[in-house]
C-alpha cells in the first residue's frame, strides 16, 4: 500500500483482526453487488470506503423520484438515470482509487454465472425470490459465498450462504424455490427507510469478514429484525438433504 491508502485505511489497520493482511486482502478482491437500490446503496457505499478494489455493480433499474426516500447512493438530479451507473458516480466520489463496474442489465442465468464465478463475494440486494433463487444457484455451482439481505415495511432479514463450508445451508434450503413465495414490493407495502441503512450495511459488514477471513459469519443463522421495537432475533438454518440445489455437494479441496 502506498502513502496515500495506509492514511485512507489507517482505522482499518489498527484493528488487531485486520491489520495491513486483511486491508490487503480487501484491496485484492472483488464483490459483486446484485441491485443498487435501498440496500445495495449502504451496502456498496461500505465496500467502496472500506478498499474493496474492484466493485461489479449490476440493476437494470432507473432512478425514481419515490427511490430517494432510502437509496441513498443516488441523487433528486440523478432521476431518470440508470441506477447502477449513478450508484457508480458516488461511489468513485467516495474512493476515486477503486475499480467500479457499473452493469445496467437484466442478467440471465448465463451472464448471472459469468458475473459470479469472477467474483469473490457476491451480495443479492434484490427485492425479488425468482432473482435470489438464481443467485443462490450460480454461488453453490461456483463455491462462492452469497450475502443475503432483505427489508419491507418495518421488519429486515439478513444472512450468510456458504457453498465453502460444505456443511452450511444455501438460500433454497431455508426458502425452497419450489414453494410459492408472494414478492411484496415497496412501492405497495412501504419500507421504514432506515432499515435498508441497517441490513445493507451489515450486508458489507459480513462481505467485508469473508473475503479478509476474520470472525464468524452468519451462514447457518439467520438474524430477523423487527425495526418498530428495535428487536434482533437469531434462529439456526440447517441444510437440507434434498435441497435440489445444494443436496450432494461437496465444498472444493482447501
Amino acid at each position: 500500500m502506498n502513502d496515500s491508502q495506509l492514511l485512507r485505511y489507517s482505522r482499518h489497520i489498527l484493528l488487531d483482526e485486520i491489520g495491513i493482511e486483511g486491508q490487503t486482502a480487501l484491496l485484492q478482491a472483488h464483490a459483486l453487488v446484485i441491485g443498487a437500490g435501498g440496500l445495495g446503496s449502504p451496502a456498496a457505499m461500505y465496500l467502496a470506503s472500506s478498499g474493496v478494489g474492484k466493485l461489479t455493480l449490476v440493476d437494470n433499474d432507473t432512478v425514481d423520484l419515490t427511490n430517494l426516500q432510502r437509496q441513498i447512493a443516488h441523487t433528486t438530479a440523478r432521476v431518470g438515470q440508470p441506477k447502477a451507473t449513478s450508484a457508480q458516480l458516488t461511489l468513485e466520489q467516495i474512493n476515486p482509487e477503486i475499480v467500479i463496474e457499473a452493469l445496467v442489465e437484466r442478467v440471465d442465468d448465463a451472464r448471472l454465472a459469468e458475473l459470479v464465478a469472477a467474483a469473490d463475494v457476491v451480495l443479492d440486494c434484490t427485492d425479488n425470490f425468482a432473482t435470489r433463487h438464481a443467485v443462490n444457484r450460480a454461488c453453490v455451482a461456483h463455491n462462492k459465498p452469497l450475502v443475503s439481505g432483505a427489508v419491507i415495511r418495518f421488519d429486515g432479514q439478513v444472512s450468510v450462504f456458504d457453498p465453502r463450508g460444505g456443511a452450511q445451508p444455501c438460500y433454497s434450503c431455508l426458502f425452497p424455490q419450489d414453494q410459492k413465495f408472494e414478492d411484496v414490493a415497496c412501492s405497495t407495502m412501504g419500507v421504514f427507510a432506515p432499515l435498508v441503512g441497517v441490513v445493507g450495511a451489515m450486508q458489507a459488514a459480513e462481505a467485508l469478514k469473508l473475503i479478509m477471513g476474520i470472525g464468524q459469519s452468519l451462514a447457518g443463522r439467520l438474524l430477523l429484525l423487527d425495526g418498530l421495537h428495535m428487536e434482533w432475533t437469531s434462529i439456526a438454518v440447517a441444510r437440507n438433504a434434498d435441497c435440489p440445489v445444494c443436496a450432494g455437494r461437496q465444498p472444493p479441496p482447501a
